[in-house]
């Protein structure tokens, strides 16, 4: 098991140079073989995490159950979107073709890279250091198109990241402090060590850390306020990476909130930190909802929606019972095939109609047979419709917070729940499904006539897999993965 961790950390990277170097048309096949190879190698790894075991090599490396959840999820977006990539990426033969090929290919790879490492480093200096690095790749993949409207946008993501993980790092600093307590003056920042001296850590710099990781790594999640950069990157970005960085970068974010939140509830007990992300996710799920309402771009109105799922996550993670500790993190992985099936949706309409702006695009389904009622099936998943995996996980949630007998949160939730739902429906239905007087059609922007036909039989593959893992997540998800969910649920509740 410890030469897979090796693996899944080297085989990215590695084909990240290669992709650089390589045609365009291998740098396709060798993406697509990494990122499926890495999700096999998460679901070998999963039986072990599942058994309240953990895999360590070295120092440096490490996987328990709560990583394995959003290594899991991670790996599945990077398959997923380099089979999408293969297909949306039209690219032509001459050298600006070619270098924009192997640029992108390298940068997603890298990007995947990354993000795969970030969940199996092991400590809080390490995690810091792999999200920066997932800040300084996506940023270059936002402005890749190099329009003025994607540098800018990443312009803004740089500035607002790299603020938030500025203040991400003081709380590391602060918490290693709070560690010299127990350790003494050098000690190893992992998580063992951290969760094992927990207990004895000065509660007011526990609580400081604390505060800090969430608004500065609450950056890059996507929490209200400090969201701001998230809209603009998710529209402007192309779309294969705009579906990793709402359904894997965003997750990854979350992941190093909850190794703060691990070390708070030992330090502080459960009340003062579950509050502190009651009050960034109700901020954020109230936001997003209203946003959700008022949208005219297709890929803005679903970086919205990353905004009301990452306040789900957070005021999940305030209620008490374990089983709304076991539906945020199923939620995660419901959300991480959801939202890049809906991105991959987005695509292949924005490459059929040649525009994002919503009130343009009208007929989907007719014109598009199989990705138009996959993205609309994708849309309801994302507003939590039955039988997908974020309508079980939502009702976990929600029936976790009514056992607490001040159940006002989860009422609010439901609320805004439903505010997003009609935002998220209405724009979905009208789009896909208002009529056209004929399948042969005038381009919105006054070009030839739409014709009815996918745009790649690689997007309609990519959308298959992920409604498919959602329809799983929803009906009967795989035993071994709910023995992973509770021991995963398990190590975030307050011990015992």
């Amino acid at each position: 098991m410890s030469s897979i961790l090796l693996v899944l950390v080297a085989m990215p990277f590695v084909v990240a140079i290669a992709c650089y170097f390589l045609p365009t048309r291998i740098a396709k096949v060798i993406t697509i073989a990494s990122g499926s190879i890495a999700f096999v190698l998460s679901l070998i790894l999963l039986p072990s995490a599942a058994s309240h075991s953990q895999i360590v090599v070295g120092s440096l490396l490490r996987v328990d159950a709560l990583s394995m959840v959003f290594l899991v999820a991670t790996t599945f977006l990077y398959g997923t979107t380099a089979i999408f990539a293969s297909g949306y990426l039209s690219l032509s033969d001459n050298d600006t073709g070619k270098r924009y090929g192997r640029r992108f290919y390298a940068g997603l790879n890298l990007f995947c890279w990354s993000m795969t490492a970030a969940p199996l480093v092991n400590g809080l200096a390490l995690l810091w250091i792999a999200v920066e690095i997932t800040t300084v790749i996506s940023a270059l993949l936002v402005a890749i198109d190099d329009t003025d409207e994607a540098t800018e946008a990443s312009w803004k993501y740089v500035l607002i990241a790299s603020l938030g993980l500025g203040i991400a790092l003081f709380g590391t600093i602060i918490m290693y402090y709070a560690g010299t307590a127990v350790f003494g003056p050098s000690y190893e920042l992992s998580f063992t060590t951290l969760l094992t001296g927990a207990t004895n850590f000065p509660p007011d710099i526990v609580r400081l850390s604390f505060v800090l990781a969430v608004l500065g790594y609450g950056t890059k999640m996507g929490l209200a306020p400090v969201h701001t950069w998230l809209p603009d990157a998710h529209s402007e970005a192309p779309t294969p990476i705009s579906a990793l960085l709402s359904g894997a970068l965003l997750a990854i974010s979350f992941y190093a909130i909850l190794r703060y939140f691990q070390i708070a509830i030992r330090s502080l007990g459960p009340t003062f930190p579950r509050e502190v992300l009651l009050i960034f996710g109700l901020a954020s799920l109230a936001l997003a909802s209203l946003y959700l309402l008022a949208q005219r771009d297709i890929k803005r109105l679903l970086a919205y929606s990353s905004v009301e799922h990452m306040g789900i996550l957070a005021i999940g993670m305030s209620f008490a019972a374990p089983i709304a500790i076991f539906g945020v993190l199923l939620h995660v992985l419901a959300h991480a095939a959801a939202k890049g099936t809906a991105f991959f949706g987005a695509g292949s309409v924005v490459r059929k109609f040649a525009t994002k702006d919503l009130h343009k695009i009208r007929g989907g389904v007719d014109l598009l047979p199989w990705s138009g009622p996959m993205f609309l099936a994708a849309i309801l998943a994302l507003s939590a419709m039955p039988p997908f995996g974020i309508f079980r996980s939502e009702f976990l949630i929600v029936s976790g917070g009514l056992k607490d007998p001040q159940d006002t949160a989860a009422v609010l939730l439901v609320i805004l729940v439903t505010i997003a739902f009609f935002g998220l429906s209405w724009f979905g239905t009208q789009t896909m499904l208002s009529p056209r007087d004929s399948l042969q059609i005038q381009h919105p922007t006054g070009g030839p006539t739409l014709v009815k036909g996918e745009v790649s039989i690689y997007i309609v593959v990519s959308m298959a897999i992920g409604l498919a893992a959602l329809v799983v997540l929803g009906v009967h998800p795989p035993a071994v993965l709910t023995r992973l969910l509770t021991h995963a649920a398990g190590e975030l509740g307050s011990p015992s």
